[in-house]
């Protein structure tokens, strides 16, 4: 079978939706006791910077007409401003307790790289990417500028906006990105999350093909927390953002490290097809992580993932998800179970009569030394004391990124037909 280069090896399989902040009976009082004196304290003065922010992003417009705003900002309006609304963005994540943020490579100029493209995306606190790349101008939803304060931010940063619900916004929003990224400096620089979505960082979920439409050089930019607590991230299920304020404003300070990555420069094949320069760069960015780059989408707010041109909704305690995370947990690393995944396959294969098999011989298969595992495996999916290898072998492999659709399906195809031969 065909194998994909993306996986990098995890000892946890890694869900992208799910997170919850794990913390010892110690580290709750302790929270509880800063949080008590430093959540108001911070949160009163982050308000107090927004607040002051507000009238200086309305003054950078006013007087200016629509078609004057829908033009880059230059001369006294820009010098003037832009720093003064850099400094007071700084001064909001300084409040809220990220004192400094350690900066990995250098940014590229306009020139060189029009977008950069940031993961993985992991909260409304991301927004702190802004500072060190300058207030680089980004994409929104167009909801968000009816917002207080966000609004106005949005307008001064003269920021894309999208709706998610009108099909012609989607069409004007392309069309204002490819102006703008294609303008040869015209335009400032963009950032863009191309996940579209948050994520608990331990995988890269598929990039939307947005920023990769114009075909222009992108650079990739890492944005991660090395905290002894993981109190920042915010997905689809597990802490709430107002937890996530109050655990990250609750410590004594949160760390941010920002890596600028080298330019990217698309091939004439990847200019040609923004899928899949959106898929080579978020592999790219994977490696550099160290962790898996995964087909994950977000459709409309349900988790999918996709398999071909297949929407599969995401189950969070799926029993293949299951199997794989426990064989992870027994010491398995990512190359070990594949290699299980193709024992079992061949196994299969040469008696094509008989797939079932015990949990001494599935422990055998996945190469355990001990049954209990295998037996806990079984359970997931049978409730005899065999179980069928195809139901296991296929199931995992379809959620575990280490073969292809192609592959993946032509083996099922050998499998259930015992006519067939392997492919």
């Amino acid at each position: 079978m065909e194998s994909h280069d993306c996986h990098s090896a995890t000892h946890e399989y890694p869900h992208p939706f799910v997170h919850e902040v794990k913390m010892s009976r110690t580290q709750r009082i302790r929270g509880v006791i800063l949080g008590s004196i430093l959540f108001p304290l911070r949160v009163t003065l982050a308000v107090l910077f927004f607040i002051v922010m507000w009238p200086i992003a309305r003054l950078r417009l006013v007087g200016l007409s629509k078609e004057e705003r829908s033009r880059p900002i230059t001369g006294w309006r820009s010098w003037l401003f832009h720093p003064i609304v850099l400094l007071l963005s700084r001064a909001v994540f300084f409040s809220l307790g990220f004192l400094w943020v350690k900066v990995k490579g250098r940014r590229a100029d306009l020139k060189e790289a029009p977008v950069l493209v940031v993961a993985p995306h992991s909260s409304f606190l991301d927004m702190l990417v802004l500072c060190p790349t300058q207030l680089a101008t980004v994409v929104s939803r167009s909801e968000n500028a009816s917002l207080p304060v966000i609004g106005a931010l949005l307008d001064f940063n003269q920021s894309v906006l999208v709706s998610r619900k009108d099909p012609e916004s989607r069409k004007r929003a392309v069309s204002q990105l490819t102006e703008r990224l294609t303008s040869n400096g015209y335009w400032p620089q963009m950032l863009m999350f191309p996940e579209g979505t948050t994520t608990n960082g331990s995988a890269l979920i598929k990039f939307k093909p947005g920023a990769f439409l114009s075909g222009v050089p992108v650079q990739p930019v890492l944005l991660q927390y090395p905290n002894n607590l993981d109190t920042v991230r915010w997905s689809y299920k597990g802490t709430t953002w107002s937890e996530v304020l109050w655990h990250t404003t609750s410590q004594l300070y949160t760390n941010m490290t920002v890596e600028f990555l080298p330019v990217y420069y698309p091939s004439q094949e990847e200019k040609n097809d923004p899928n899949l320069y959106a898929d080579n760069v978020q592999k790219l960015m994977a490696k550099a992580l160290g962790v898996p780059a995964t087909d994950y989408v977000m459709e409309g707010r349900v988790p999918v993932s996709k398999l071909g041109g297949l929407s599969l909704p995401v189950e969070l305690e799926s029993p293949p998800r299951e199997a794989l995370s426990l064989l992870y947990r027994n010491g398995l690393g990512a190359s070990d179970v594949e290699a299980a995944l193709k024992r079992m396959i061949g196994r299969c294969q040469s008696r094509a009569q008989d797939s079932k098999a015990s949990a001494e011989e599935l422990a055998s298969l996945l190469g355990l030394t001990d049954t209990e595992t295998a037996v806990n495996i079984c359970g997931l999916f049978s409730k005899d004391e065999t179980v069928d290898l195809r139901q296991i072998c296929l199931s995992i492999a379809s959620i575990s990124g280490f073969f292809s659709f192609k592959s993946l399906f032509h083996t099922a195809f050998s499998l259930f037909d015992n006519g067939a031969k392997a492919v």
